[in-house]
């Protein structure tokens, strides 16, 4: 159950060719309506790959009938051409639709500074489109993926409506969206102002809070869409639950499939000033190497903790900060606290808790442990 479970959706995913070896790269999802409306979120990087350009045009007017998604090449940093191929995929949707490119979503994710093949890629168009189906959300899922091992899907049931998703992504994991391609999918009936409103508060607190490596991508996308073939108007704060709710379980997939990753780290951060002193301190964390290499090394070295706090402008007293790690506070008031023995670092998942002791706030960022095996595979990435 994928981005298909809600009604009123079809997808496909098949092997157009941009790939070698022919592994299935281009995805095609549907929204048969009555409604076509949509909400999107896009990344923070000032260059940002030509789909994402495109989408963003898409998304202004609030309507989407189809997304069209490839693996394989990623069309950043491709110039005027690249977004001209982006227009002709998404005319080319439109063509086999019957319906206007002006409500076409395109994403692309691979290999940045290459053009896409579209001699295959427009003729895998029209081969997804002759296999849409409600059956077609695996696939679909399966044609997006790029150094992922595994598919990530995800659905939720509520009142009388259905909250489906897709998403890939395994490298390049930072804020914002956590370098990705996401659709989610409902056949709630909401305006494109809801599922914006909506949309932004659940990655706010999901995939922007996802940090494996510190690289922000060029192409990151997060589409939600609304087809109202259930006819419920459902309660606004139960449809952000439940999306918040795949959102949370799609980055948590993308987290355990990063890139060379034994461990899945949580920082949590309480006791803060603010909730952007805790998402800054988490960030902070996130993204120390020498952390990330103890972790790995199964080395609960609070010490490496301590001076990633020290490099933000969070309100802290140093003389005040703890952190435990798997539950044994290991530094108290900023100096040794319990035998660092106790802590088990055996376990896939550790969680980092650092108490600022400056307020009431909290905020939790995920990240991974860095691995000579995330190392080899980025540096062989583009041959």
């Amino acid at each position: 159950m994928s981005v298909t479970a809600p009604l009123g959706f079809r997808a496909a995913g098949v092997a157009a060719g941009i790939k070698s070896g022919g592994a299935r790269d281009l995805a095609l999802v549907v929204n048969d309506g009555p409604s076509r409306a949509a909400a999107g979120v896009f990344t923070a990087n000032r260059v940002q790959a030509a789909p994402v350009l495109w989408s963003r045009q898409v998304l202004t007017g609030g309507r989407v009938r189809a997304v069209v998604l490839n693996s394989g090449g990623a069309n950043a940093c491709t110039g005027p051409e690249g977004f001209q191929d982006s227009h002709a995929t998404a005319e080319k949707v439109a063509a086999v639709l019957a319906d206007s490119a002006g409500e076409i979503a395109v994403c692309s994710t691979g290999l940045i500074g290459e053009r896409l093949p579209m001699d295959v890629l427009l003729p895998g168009v029209e081969t997804a489109a002759a296999q849409l189906s409600r059956d077609g959300g695996l696939a679909a899922a399966d044609a997006i993926r790029t150094t992922d091992t595994v598919s990530k899907i995800s659905f939720r049931r509520a009142g009388g409506y259905m909250v489906g998703g897709m998403a890939k992504g395994a490298g390049m994991l930072a804020p914002a969206l956590a370098t990705m391609l996401c659709v989610i999918t409902t056949d709630a009936e909401l305006t494109s102002e809801e599922l914006d409103a909506t949309l932004r508060r659940a990655t706010a607190t999901t995939f922007d809070r996802l940090d494996a490596d510190g690289c922000m991508s060029t192409n990151d996308t997060v589409l939600l869409l609304a087809s109202g073939a259930a006819g419920v108007k459902p309660d606004l704060a139960e449809f952000e639950q439940k999306v918040t709710e795949v959102c949370a379980d799609l980055a948590r997939q993308l987290l355990v499939d990063a890139e060379g990753a034994t461990k899945a780290i949580a920082i949590e951060v309480v006791g803060a000033a603010s909730e952007d002193d805790a998402v800054k301190v988490g960030r902070a964390v996130s993204r120390s190497n020498l952390l990330k290499c103890a972790i790995h090394g199964e080395d609960p070295n609070w010490g490496r903790v301590l001076a990633a706090v020290g490099t933000t402008d969070a309100v802290f007293e140093p003389d005040r900060l703890n952190v435990a790690i798997n539950g044994i506070w290991i530094c108290r008031a900023g100096a040794v606290g319990d035998d660092r023995d106790k802590v088990d670092m055996r376990p896939r998942d550790v969680t980092i808790t650092i108490d600022l002791s400056a307020g009431p706030h909290t905020a939790t960022v995920h990240t991974t442990d860095l691995t000579a095996a995330y190392v080899h595979e980025n540096s062989a990435y583009s041959s």
